[in-house]
């Protein structure tokens, strides 16, 4: 597994080595063995797995707040996102800075979002599989958003993107007061 640091303290980008042969591939995504020796010591306790059908469904910006925050390893097993994470983490020197990666099918690159990010995606094709592990539980009186226009992402598309009414009911980052505090664990 060749795990690269990003821009983010916290913030990695894992990607898995893939046996192949005639037949297609296999790929590790996860061993926590090998990730406690590299320092990543998590307890993934739910999947998801969302599926958009039409190019530039926007999924974000959303997070879970103490003491339900949630760890997650995001991939996308169906075409291609720019998955971005923002640094919500209230006395952090990258406090609101945010880092886009893409992640596809093809490049099988997963995402760590550490608990005090804002995480969120933009597909990049249609019909498009994402799939995320989380440390917690969905809880739905911890959920929150903030509106995607709102924080400096660099989302990397032009035009309108598909949104949920609750994307688009967000408050703006200025707006909104982060459960997050650097140095604290949640």
């Amino acid at each position: 597994m060749q795990i690269e640091k990003t821009d983010l303290p916290d913030l990695l980008i894992l990607t898995p080595r893939r046996f192949g042969d005639s037949r297609g591939w296999f790929v590790e995504t996860w061993n926590a063995a090998r990730m406690r020796e590299a320092g990543l010591d998590l307890a993934f306790v739910q999947d998801n797995h969302s599926f958009s059908a039409q190019k530039g469904t926007l999924r974000g910006l959303h997070y879970q707040s103490p003491p339900r925050a949630q760890d997650k390893l995001v991939r996308c097993s169906r075409g291609a996102i720019w998955d971005v994470a923002v640094d919500a983490r209230r006395g952090s020197p990258t406090y609101g800075r945010s880092v886009g990666v893409e992640l596809s099918a093809e490049n099988g690159r997963q995402l760590l979002v550490p608990k005090g990010f804002l995480h969120g995606f933009v597909t990049l094709t249609d019909d498009c599989e994402v799939q995320y592990k989380c440390t917690d539980l969905y809880s739905p009186q911890h959920d929150g958003s903030v509106r995607w226009d709102s924080a400096g992402v660099n989302w990397g598309f032009a035009g309108d993107p598909v949104l949920s009414e609750k994307d688009l009911a967000a408050p703006a980052f200025a707006d909104w007061q982060s459960p997050f505090t650097y140095g604290e664990t949640a």
